[in-house]
């Protein structure tokens, strides 16, 4: 082998093995910097905002998307003072909430706003583009003036089709709103597994989040911890392949387990995936899950 041929190889085999060094975790991957989302009204523990921060930190997580129902407007303000105690990122907010956008202002914090896109009833795609933005367009106004970034969330029907979603965004970006972009979650997106590869090509310059889950054919079941599904795997490759650097989350959004522990195994199922990545059969045995239906006797 001449000097030249041999020094590629010596390349070749350093990129094909530096994926396996801990460092070279891609950082949107690394458990520090990812999303907690749908551990608020969906926890069976029912922890109140302290309990909460002291969880996410215990985990070694340094961000959360706030999911709320009625009974937490009042926590609204204690949620950002506990966060902040623990060092936890106030990443997202759900929905929009009048009270929130004063207490954003007063605490010095600029979440990304996550709603569901509309699919309105139109003849057309460009009347059903026009409606939608013409729909979200008062809120885009809001969050603008707040600082904070529009999510556009993917969440079933036509305002949850990829397609639609970056073509209401760009139509409210064309209008002046340029903070406008997609929250993508993998448990909205079943029926696109396939098209995978495509999908995040076309959503990078738009992509806000992106949210992990399991995945199964026929979402059996929706929420799925990761590493216990079919296609995670070869959907993460992609996604490793595609270079996205932006925020990644994981979640609980199950009603019936403790948070903590469906955090956990997120965490443990996305540390194997990406050791077999690097290096099949380098994982060992695939993690079992933690999380209980602690609604029902054991």
């Amino acid at each position: 082998m001449n000097h030249y041929r041999s020094s590629a190889f010596i390349i070749c085999l350093l990129l094909a093995c530096s994926f396996s060094r801990a460092d070279e975790i891609p950082l949107n991957l690394k458990k520090e910097n990812l999303v907690a989302w749908c551990i608020v009204p969906f926890d069976a523990k029912k922890r109140g905002p302290a309990e909460r921060a002291e969880m996410l930190k215990d985990l070694g997580l340094g961000s959360s998307a706030y999911d709320w129902r009625k009974q937490h407007i009042g926590e609204f303000e204690e949620e950002i003072l506990e966060y902040k105690s623990k060092g936890i990122e106030f990443f997202a907010f759900w929905g929009g909430h009048e009270n929130a956008y004063s207490l954003f202002k007063k605490h010095g914090i600029q979440p990304q706003i996550w709603r569901t896109a509309p699919s309105p009833e139109a003849d057309s795609q460009e009347e059903k583009v026009t409606a939608a933005a013409n729909s979200l367009e008062p809120l885009a106004k809001e969050v603008t003036e707040a600082g904070s970034s529009l999510g556009l969330y993917n969440h079933g029907g036509w305002g949850g089709h990829p397609d639609n979603l970056i073509a209401v965004c760009a139509e409210l970006r064309k209008r002046g709103y340029p903070k406008v972009g997609i929250v993508y979650n993998w448990h909205h997106a079943h029926d696109l597994i396939d098209q995978w590869g495509e999908v995040i090509e076309k959503l990078k310059p738009y992509l806000l989040c992106l949210n992990l889950n399991g995945m199964n054919d026929n979402a059996q079941p929706k929420i799925l911890p990761l590493a216990q599904g079919a296609h995670e795997k070869a959907m993460l490759e992609t996604l490793l392949r595609s270079k996205y650097s932006g925020p990644v989350g994981i979640l609980d959004h199950r009603n019936e387990t403790d948070t903590r522990l469906s955090l956990q195994d997120n965490l443990d199922g996305l540390t194997w995936l990406l050791k077999e990545i690097s290096e099949p059969g380098s994982g060992g045995d695939k993690p079992t899950p933690k999380a209980k239906d602690i609604s029902k006797p054991q």
